[in-house]
């Protein structure tokens, strides 16, 4: 019974002595349960953005503006008249869009069934809360001037292509495999070689750290070429995909692996050993993985979590993936490819200058 009370202890002990070991024991379910809970719960959000295109001049369409406003879940904004909402949507990527038409009033007034048309995404998960959001909101209306018979309908807008859920879902699985590879990849591999000596024998060479690093961002950047064209055709063959790779996409992912990368190689100089990598690696990459849009929108999140989210490098790499690959907004697009371009270049001029290839 001593000696395997003695070597449950001993293996604790060495089980603990590992910062990966904490890390999973207790740090990683505590961050995921904060991470969900936050994500799911209702309060502390500006409300999701609903632009209108009001088409009508009759009192019931204030009546449906003034509704959803009172439920607190809008950000009610207008859309000119004058434009085309299709268009419109496409254009500005937006999540969600209403039109109400300008027979809206006249149709309640007849006790014909009106109309009103969402438009947006239907894989985000704000647009089919909205839709029911609506619907309800619609449902009271008719309580109010008949008594509880239907007066309108929510329909989805024709003339944009109905996206599917792993349309939403193939870019941000892009964007993770890239922060993954790269930034997983880097780090260990600084803490690998620092553990090992390589870099004091790198030391005695003429290769400079800047071009270290360029090898490093060569190779990945041709694994995840390799592994986004291979994960798209295989996507295409099992699903009806409408998403479609751009040559913004081969840009997002050549200049995402350059900022991940160095990224990367700047949490190598805080690292001495693997277990001290993976550790870093996960409290930084985790929080990326939930808080980033790569599996979900967090438009209807709290306001709080979309600043956090705002400040994560892999939420641009998202955006501008799912702009080319889904929506065809290359101007959105190009935006937040200057972004991740632009902390690619801070994260490699600094990581230059931190790493050390001597003892520490």
């Amino acid at each position: 019974m001593n000696k395997i009370l003695s070597d449950t202890i001993s293996f604790g002990r060495q089980y603990f002595r590992t910062k990966v070991g904490a890390f999973f024991a207790f740090i990683f379910p505590v961050l995921l349960i904060m991470l969900f809970g936050a994500i799911f719960s209702s309060g502390g959000g500006t409300g999701v953005s609903l632009p209108i295109q009001n088409l009508d001049s009759g009192p019931f369409s204030e009546m449906l503006i003034a509704t959803l406003n009172s439920t607190g879940y809008f950000d009610i904004s207008n859309i000119s008249g004058d434009v085309d909402i299709t268009e419109y949507v496409d254009e500005e990527s937006l999540p969600l869009a209403l039109r109400i038409p300008s027979n809206f009033s006249s149709d309640i007034s007849s006790n014909q069934t009106a109309v009103v048309e969402l438009y947006g995404d239907p894989t985000k998960s704000s647009y089919m809360v909205s839709y029911e959001i609506i619907n309800s909101a619609l449902d009271q209306m008719g309580y109010s001037i008949s008594g509880g018979a239907p007066i309108a309908y929510v329909k989805q807008g024709s003339g944009s292509e109905v996206l599917e859920p792993y349309d939403f879902l193939l870019p941000g699985f892009v964007g993770l495999t890239v922060m993954i590879n790269a930034m997983y990849f880097m780090t260990s591999t600084c803490a690998d070689h620092r553990s090992r000596g390589y870099f004091k024998l790198l030391a005695t060479t003429t290769l400079k750290k800047y071009e270290w690093l360029t090898s490093k961002f060569l190779f990945n950047s041709a694994m995840l070429i390799t592994s986004l064209l291979l994960t798209f055709a295989i996507a295409k063959m099992a699903f009806d995909l409408k998403a479609d790779i751009t040559l913004m996409t081969i840009a997002l992912v050549v200049v995402g692996t350059f900022m991940f990368t160095s990224l990367g190689m700047l949490f190598g100089t805080m690292v001495k050993d693997p277990e001290s990598a993976a550790a870093v690696s996960n409290i930084v990459g985790f929080p990326m993985m939930f808080l980033a849009g790569s599996f979900w929108d967090l438009s209807a999140a709290p306001l709080y979590l979309q600043v956090i989210a705002a400040a994560m490098p892999l939420t641009y790499l998202n955006n501008g993936l799912r702009d080319t690959m889904i929506y065809g907004n290359e101007a959105s697009a190009w935006f937040n490819l200057a972004i991740v371009f632009v902390l690619g270049l801070i994260f490699f001029v600094v990581a230059s200058r931190l790493m050390s290839w001597k003892e520490k």
